[in-house]
């Protein structure tokens, strides 16, 4: 180990390292330890391994291991220096074999942080995304009462699932237990009935929502929407980016709602469906994507104006998530989003293991979404069967069996326990 201080310059600095470098390399030495050592003549100027300097300094390390070269003149040292940053710019990677690889180290050690590797997290994502198939395949729907109850808490692997009220202030308590989420994503009812607006001719039927289904007046709607927005604030990291689905109905009382709470409205985003829905005049083909920004802290922004070699608009195209299976999904829920939709916008903006919030949740798409990308997803759902629905996904995905958070009763031994005494 050499002090840090004795160590000089060999020429001019012509390799500019930026900050977010330094940090990555900063958190493999502090996590591995120096495996790469600088390089010095015999006058301990530095030929290879400043950027390794920097972060060390960073870390308030006062030395670092060394390798010394002897014997070669200065001229060719200068050379060397130069060869040794030069000629790693000629390699390429093997986009199958690097996820391939990533995946190989995530079924060794499923909580390894991936950014070991040196890769950010907008790179991690489109190197792990390559020929995906988001969509999940979904099990029939079972006949009979719901597993779930009413304030039923659900661990599911890394994420948490309540039944409860979102709009209740103790709901948030029981799931977060403290931690706070980096993204919200809340696709609430529209306050429209299902049937002639979600739900048409077909032999797929739906019960209206819980709440917000229609009864609601604009004034009551707003106060529904103000509400739920406040509580996932609560819960949020400052510079948190919150996305809030709307149909064009809502969008004043969703405005109403959201400008006292937000500090800012980034952007609005359209998703854009490839076949029209319900309706009569002007057939609606699009829902629309509300981003809001809580707080004054930068936000999280992997999509870089596509430097990770991801290229984001705000007209987001998507096939509707039952497309090419009319009997899976849409069995399940009337609005279900696609899965690549929320995968995308979780890769926008969250790093893995953080949370993603959503009060809404539906038949759990965000939660299968944020499986999909090694993030932790937080719902809240009301209805019981909604609830089911989610459970059985997940597990269907996994393979693995959700947990009662009280009870500690797996959900599959849960049911057969109540149909057996259904059954008595």
């Amino acid at each position: 180990m050499v002090p840090i201080d004795e160590l000089k310059p060999l020429g001019r600095e012509t390799r500019r390292h930026p900050k977010n470098q330094i940090v990555r390399i900063a958190a493999i030495i502090g996590e591995c330890g120096f495996v790469a050592p600088v390089v010095v003549d015999h006058k301990r100027r530095v030929v290879a391994g400043r950027a390794v300097i920097e972060a060390a300094k960073q870390l308030g390390l006062g030395e670092v291991p060394v390798v010394t070269v002897r014997d070669l003149p200065y001229a060719k040292l200068r050379a060397l220096r130069l060869a040794l940053n030069r000629l790693t710019e000629d390699a390429s990677w093997d986009a199958e074999a690097l996820r391939a690889e990533f995946a190989e180290l995530l079924t060794i050690d499923p909580q390894i942080d991936l950014q070991l590797t040196g890769f950010s997290t907008g790179e991690l994502d489109v190197a792990m995304s390559v020929s995906e198939d988001l969509e999940d395949k979904v099990p029939p729907p079972e006949a009979g009462a719901s597993v779930t109850r009413l304030g039923d808490l659900w661990i599911l692997g890394d994420n948490r699932l309540l039944c409860a009220d979102a709009r209740q202030a103790e709901s948030y308590g029981r799931l977060m237990e403290g931690a706070q989420a980096r993204m919200i994503f809340a696709d609430p009812p529209y306050n429209v009935p299902i049937a002639g607006h979600a739900s048409g001719l077909g032999k797929t039927k739906h019960a209206n929502f819980a709440m917000a289904a229609g009864e609601m007046s604009d004034a009551e709607f707003e106060a529904f929407l103000t509400e739920l927005c406040m509580r996932v604030c609560e819960h949020a990291i400052d510079g948190s980016l919150h996305y809030v689905c709307m149909d064009w109905r809502g969008v004043s009382q969703l405005l109403n709602a959201t400008r006292p709470i937000y500090d800012e409205q980034l952007n609005l985003c359209v998703w854009n469906k490839p076949r029209p829905g319900m309706g009569s005049f002007y057939r609606s083909k699009h829902e629309l994507v509300f981003v809001f920004k809580k707080g004054r802290a930068p936000h999280l922004n992997n999509v870089q104006l596509g430097r990770n070699g991801r290229n984001r608009c705000n007209v987001w195209d998507y096939q509707n998530s039952w497309a090419h299976s009319p009997k899976s999904k849409l069995a399940l829920h009337p609005t279900v989003k696609p899965v690549a939709l929320i995968v995308d916008a979780i890769r926008d903006c969250t790093n893995e293991h953080d949370i993603v919030l959503d009060p809404c949740g539906g038949a759990g798409t965000t939660l299968i979404a944020a499986e999909r990308t090694r993030r932790r997803a937080r719902l809240i759902e009301i209805d019981p069967i909604y609830v089911d629905v989610t459970i059985r996904r997940w597990q269907h995905l996994t393979g693995k069996l959700a947990v009662h958070a009280e009870s500690g009763e797996p959900f599959g031994q849960t049911r057969a326990a109540k149909l057996e005494r259904a059954n008595d």
